[in-house]
């Protein structure tokens, strides 16, 4: 699965892993600083840059430059180490990838600078003592679709970068396992294993992959946003004031839900694994009978579906009690935010609480919140890819010479096929 596309994968993501740690602490450890240094700073009393201009401001300049010094040097290195013959997709392309991400979070976080003297200026229209014009909210219109624009742009191209980049994936693992196909058309369902399931790999990477790399992105951004607007909210309800309660709350919410929903979901991945198998023999046996009249006889074909039966009743039930847990944790989580802050509100303009406050807090809340919750947003398909990866790891197996596992061996022996397979 990753060997055929990176180079020497466990080296690689854990190189990856470290070498975005240490370029994330150089950048804030001095780096930024640095380019403050050699070009200059926005002026700290005009406030964050409204509109386009976000995106030119000598900070962001300095950082083009600094990220591209990071991941090239990452990308050389890669190149003389192993030259891998789809390292200029697999590398390359995912240095590609994690800026146009960062890019599209940095547009996020724009609008969310937006929304403050937006909503302010709706605040302002709405009283008495109004000096707000039409012409005023039109321009803020005019920025929003401006940055909405530039948005729909950078995701169109993206996307279809992705596409490619993930399809490059799964042409590497089918070469791959063409090439040892005498090695393991003996293991159940191999054909389906070399066609279906790695088009399933690769589509469900291309969404689970970039979620995953966005809601990292997002953090980044957006903790320091969340951080800095804690100041508007100096107590939270039972708690008192907690410094930087904002982030807090985020971070133990989203742990909360991650924990109680992979708890609650802790047998889907085998169900699912299982069920591919079973579905897959009421499939051979069916296949078997197109040139054999002795196969797929009533009886047999009765009871490899009472198999499949079984199984997706289990698995029904199964997803009943977990989507307990999920809709009522998902539920709570639209009202929580609100919930922390009732004492700022209430406060009102004695701490400098506006609406556009309040509409600022809420998207960097619930961008910080929805980024740790990403195994919540996206378990049902975490578990659809484990099950998968359970079946090309045992396709694997059988490449490398290595012991089955237990639940292939479990599998075998049901079916009178270890002989054969091992």
């Amino acid at each position: 699965m990753f060997k055929s596309f990176f180079p020497s994968p466990k080296l690689f993501f854990l190189s990856f892993v470290i070498w975005c740690a240490v370029s994330v602490a150089a950048w804030y450890g001095g780096g930024a600083e640095l380019g403050i240094a050699l070009f200059g700073a926005s002026d700290p009393e005009a406030g964050p840059t409204i509109g386009l201009g976000h995106f030119v401001t000598p900070e962001f300049l300095w950082f083009y430059i600094y990220f591209a010094l990071v991941a090239g040097l990452f990308v050389l290195f890669w190149h003389f180490k192993e030259n891998h013959p789809w390292e200029l997709w697999s590398v390359a392309g995912s240095a590609v990838i994690l800026f146009v991400t960062y890019f599209n979070v940095q547009v996020s976080v724009a609008i969310n600078n937006w929304r403050r003297p937006f909503f302010d200026a709706v605040q302002n229209a709405l009283s008495e003592n109004s000096t707000t014009t039409a012409a005023d909210l039109f321009s803020y219109i005019w920025i929003f679709a401006q940055l909405a624009f530039l948005f729909i742009a950078v995701i169109v191209v993206f996307r279809y970068f992705v596409s490619h980049w993930i399809f490059r994936w799964r042409t590497a693992m089918n070469n791959y396992y063409l090439e040892r196909w005498k090695q393991v058309r003996h293991i159940e369902g191999a054909s389906q294993r070399v066609q279906e399931d790695t088009m399933r790999f690769a589509s469900i990477m291309e969404g689970l992959g970039v979620s995953a790399v966005d809601a990292v992105m997002t953090l980044i951004a957006f903790l320091p946003i969340l951080w800095g607007l804690s100041q508007y909210v100096p107590e939270i309800p039972f708690f008192g004031a907690v410094p930087q309660a904002l982030v807090w709350a985020a971070i133990f919410w989203s742990l909360f839900g991650t924990i109680l929903l992979a708890v609650a979901g802790i047998r889907l991945p085998g169900l699912e694994f299982k069920n591919q198998r079973v579905e897959a023999a009421f499939r051979k046996e069916l296949v078997y009978g197109e040139d054999d009249y002795d196969r797929a006889q009533l009886p047999t074909m009765y009871d490899l579906f009472n198999d499949v039966r079984r199984n997706y009743f289990r698995l029904y039930l199964e997803y009943m009690y977990f989507n307990v847990f999920r809709f009522a944790y998902l539920q709570a989580d639209g009202i929580f935010a609100m919930l922390l802050l009732i004492p700022s509100i209430i406060a009102g303009a004695a701490i400098g609480f506006t609406f556009g406050v309040l509409q600022q807090i809420l998207t960097a809340f619930g961008q910080v919140s929805n980024s740790f919750q990403y195994l919540v947003n996206s378990w049902p398909t975490v578990v659809d890819l484990l099950s998968i990866h359970k079946r090309l790891k045992t396709f694997e197996a059988a490449i490398d010479n290595e012991d089955l596992p237990d639940i292939d061996k479990e599998w075998l022996e049901n079916n009178g096929e270890v002989d054969n397979a091992v």
